[in-house]
């Protein structure tokens, strides 16, 4: 063999190495490609296979809560009072709604009334991402509705949920006694206290509403539901139903309440009325009074401005958050302590000549006149303030405080509502401790006849005469008479409590209730003209609590806000005098005398409710 054949050889062998070489190279690239490929299809399907099912199934299933009803609200008879309505809400799923900013563009169009509202939730910090909804605006209305509804597949991830919201059928009627509802915020959702609530729930911020919030409630329930690309419900698979929230029965007589409302009109004032042997509230009303209805979706900060900045306080229950000089409706804890301490007897009389002399100071009565000699019963008929200058003296601010903090005042009653005012009741070490100032011996007139720094609640006033009533029981007032299931099945009812005993003996307060029976019905009785019925018989006691110095308020002068400087009137009494079924209370801010314009109230009120009662029939719904 020749050289040229070795040489071709030797190339062939060569050409052939590099050909083997470059191929397995090629063999072992595409092996680790493979390799690559299936460990990532191992690790998406294997590893991570449950989460990447979960999320693609969340695209077309999801969970959704379902609201639950809250519970209603009756008065004592079965009354309807408070209900829910329907309420179409504009919610939208951020993930849905992609992209977003074209989305809401498109529904502001549409409903452009609702444009800052849209605006103003979407600035919120957690209004973010996902499939859960975020509630965009409440209550919509059916104009809206058939507008969004028809424009849907241009909206996508907009959705309207059916929910149930407050109606108060009466709104107004018993505003600072049924209270209303507010969103919750973040703050409230993060602290724990509200387990089962969201964003965009709506608690009880006031009065019955907020006391018994838990039971009204009731339990959130769920579904799980279908739903096509843009986020719209194609079928519901499964649905946990919600546990709807518990009925509430107040004591409240929806009668009265009405007849009360229409008496004291638009007078600024208080009046309450309870049952003296249970304490169960007849009727609360504080005037001026609010919309509750304007709170359902929420208000605006000028409207709530407007009600916290009235000086006719309309978001105040005076019943029990307002604090007044008690004037001489006072009187009877003063004669109960001086009868009690033997500083006077049913004989003891002083002599009126229409004022009192202490110190370099001229104590005058109310009657510049005088009323002559009197003795501690006819003092209680004619509210003599001389008469009980002289027993204010006597006793002294501690020995009459005693008495008055143990007739249930300076203290709150415990009814069970939010907020309520314990009231003043001084004492000569309160006053040292308050001012740096020693009581001095004149503070004691003063305080005899219900002024001075004396204040009391209206609520507390009636719980006291409540007690003279029914001769001497001190009972805690109540609003809640039972809470039912919504198939009438009784959760809870609220008997009656006794908190304690007025300090006086049998005779002594006989010779009281006979000193508020001469009131009424005595031809020199404070409230003869305005208050005596010839059917009915009632007892009471009238009040003018002064707000400034006579002299004051005989000038007519206005005070900054534009509030007169005018007394209260007062009228606190009960009936019938012998087997008293109700006892109330109506205080009148500055209406000036208690016999003229409070003591009529007081006695519609009480033959309103008294000739009322013949007639009524049991309830049907709780017995």
């Amino acid at each position: 063999m020749g050289p040229g054949k070795n040489i071709h050889k030797y190339f062939l062998n060569v050409d052939s190495d590099w050909y083997k070489n470059r191929l397995s190279r090629m063999m072992l690239l595409v092996l680790v490609a493979f390799g690559i490929l299936l460990g990532r299809l191992f690790y998406l399907q294997v590893i991570r296979g449950e989460y990447y099912f979960n999320l693609s199934k969340n695209n077309c299933i999801r969970i959704q809560r379902v609201n639950s009803s809250r519970g209603l609200i009756f008065d004592r008879n079965g009354k309807l009072l408070v209900e829910n309505r329907p309420s179409f809400d504009l919610n939208i799923i951020p993930y849905d709604a992609k992209p977003m900013h074209q989305t809401l563009e498109r529904l502001s169009a549409l409903v452009p009334e609702f444009a800052d509202d849209i605006a103003e939730k979407c600035q919120d910090t957690r209004f973010g991402y996902g499939y859960r909804p975020m509630l965009l605006k409440k209550d919509i209305g059916r104009d809206a509705l058939g507008v969004i509804s028809a424009h849907r597949f241009e909206l996508p991830g907009v959705v309207i949920e059916t929910n149930a919201v407050r109606n108060y059928i009466y709104d107004g009627l018993s505003a600072h006694l049924i209270g209303y509802l507010g969103e919750i915020n973040a703050e409230e959702v993060e602290s724990g206290q509200y387990r089962r609530k969201e964003s965009g729930d709506f608690i009880g911020r006031y009065g019955v509403e907020k006391a018994y919030d838990t039971d009204l409630s009731g339990i959130p329930g769920g579904r799980i539901v279908q739903v096509n690309a843009n986020g719209q419900i194609v079928e519901v698979l499964d649905t946990v139903e919600p546990e709807p929230g518990h009925n509430i029965f107040l004591t409240l007589d929806y009668d009265l309440q009405a007849k009360t409302q229409a008496l004291l009109k638009d007078q600024a004032g208080a009046v309450v009325a309870l049952d003296p042997f249970s304490g169960e509230i007849l009727a609360m009303v504080s005037s001026p009074a609010f919309n509750q209805n304007s709170f359902v979706n929420g208000i605006t900060s000028d409207q709530w401005q407007s009600l916290v900045s009235d000086p006719d306080r309309p978001m105040m229950n005076k019943v029990l958050q307002g604090e007044y000089p008690p004037a001489s409706t006072y009187k009877i804890v003063t004669a109960i302590a001086a009868l009690e301490e033997g500083v006077i007897d049913e004989n003891t009389t002083f002599y009126c000549p229409g004022s009192y002399e202490y110190g370099n100071r001229v104590y005058r009565c109310w009657k510049e006149g005088g009323h002559g000699r009197l003795h501690v019963v006819d003092a209680l008929t004619r509210s003599c303030d001389v008469f009980f200058y002289h027993a204010g003296k006597k006793l002294g601010v501690d020995r009459l405080a005693w008495y008055a903090k143990n007739c249930g005042l300076g203290s709150a009653t415990g009814i069970g509502l939010d907020r309520e005012s314990p009231g003043l009741i001084p004492t000569a070490a309160w006053k040292k401790k308050c001012t740096g100032v020693s009581w001095q011996g004149g503070e004691n007139l003063s305080i005899a006849i219900g002024q001075g720094y004396n204040l009391v609640t209206p609520l507390q006033m009636a719980v006291l005469y409540g007690a003279v009533a029914n001769g001497g029981t001190l009972f805690r007032p109540r609003i809640l008479k039972s809470i039912q299931t919504v198939e009438g099945k009784i959760v809870k009812t609220n008997g009656r409590e006794i908190v304690g005993r007025l300090p006086v003996s049998r005779h002594n307060l006989d010779l009281v209730r006979k000193g508020l029976w001469g009131v009424v019905h005595n031809s020199h009785g404070t409230a003869r003209s305005y208050v005596y019925d010839n059917a009915i018989d009632i007892s009471g006691k009238t009040g003018t609590a002064q707000v400034v110095s006579r002299k004051t308020e005989k000038e007519g002068k206005k005070r900054k806000d534009g509030l007169s400087y005018d007394s209260h009137a007062w009228f606190v009494g009960y009936a019938p005098t012998d087997h008293p079924q109700i006892a109330v209370c109506v205080l009148v801010e500055h209406g000036l005398h208690g016999s003229s314009a409070a003591g009529p109230i007081a006695k519609e009120m009480i033959v309103s409710y008294l000739k009322g009662m013949i007639d009524r029939t049991p309830a049907t719904v709780e017995q």
